[in-house]
């Protein structure tokens, strides 16, 4: 099975994406199910720009920091969660789904290199495990990361591209919405995919975390 999806800077990603990173083995193996990767809260969901007070509160708005020319990225920090990882270069699998980070490499993670780069204008693709076989990985704590914390991205032109997190969500994977999270931006967004959500000894985890963030700042 696969979502059809559509292309706007990002081609066609399916719910292979869901169930490649999202198998569990961890759990599976230690029957951790009491210990459970966090999952973001309400509170960190897109706040509603049409009931939102204040200037800057709608997450669509223009943050007002220039796009950044492309250039490919190295590293991701999240100092909020203890992220610090190199990237590798993700692509499509045969079915047209996001490619994942060899599960062996826990503390690996990648991003989509036929989209748009991290800091560009346009909507940026970060993913990586969860967990492997042999315990948490890279996004293990990525449902713990609340709004307003920051995501540095390493790019190979010497520059840092700072992102502010506007939203936090799970979803199921027959619920998961393509065009939000995969489709066009008018500013340079970022999107940090892992697994999450409800967890089958069967299936694994059943839907994905993503990190919603755009950028506010360069180094």
């Amino acid at each position: 099975m696969r979502r059809t999806g559509r292309k706007s800077g990002n081609a066609v990603i399916g719910v292979v994406t869901a169930v490649a990173l999202c198998s569990g083995a961890w759990l599976l193996s230690s029957g951790a199910e009491s210990h459970p990767p966090p999952q973001p809260s309400a509170a960190q969901a897109a706040q509603d720009p049409s009931t939102a007070p204040g200037t800057g509160s709608d997450p669509r708005a223009d943050s007002g920091t220039t796009p950044l020319p492309p250039s490919p990225p190295d590293r991701v920090r999240i100092p909020a969660i203890g992220v610090d990882t190199p990237l590798m270069g993700l692509g499509l699998t045969r079915q047209g789904s996001l490619d994942v980070p060899p599960p062996e490499r826990k503390n690996l993670a990648g991003w989509y290199e036929a989209g748009t780069t991290p800091g560009e204008r346009g909507t940026a693709i970060v993913a990586g495990h969860v967990d492997n076989k042999e315990g948490p990985a890279v996004f293990y704590e990525l449902g713990a990361l609340e709004k307003g914390r920051t995501i540095e991205v390493e790019r190979r032109d010497g520059s840092v591209a700072v992102f502010t997190v506007h939203a936090n969500e799970v979803y199921d994977a027959k619920d998961f919405p393509d065009e939000k999270v995969y489709g066009a931006a008018p500013r340079p967004e970022l999107r940090v995919i892992t697994c999450g959500g409800k967890y089958s000894k069967q299936t694994g985890y059943q839907g994905n975390v993503v990190v919603f963030a755009h950028l506010t700042a360069v180094r």
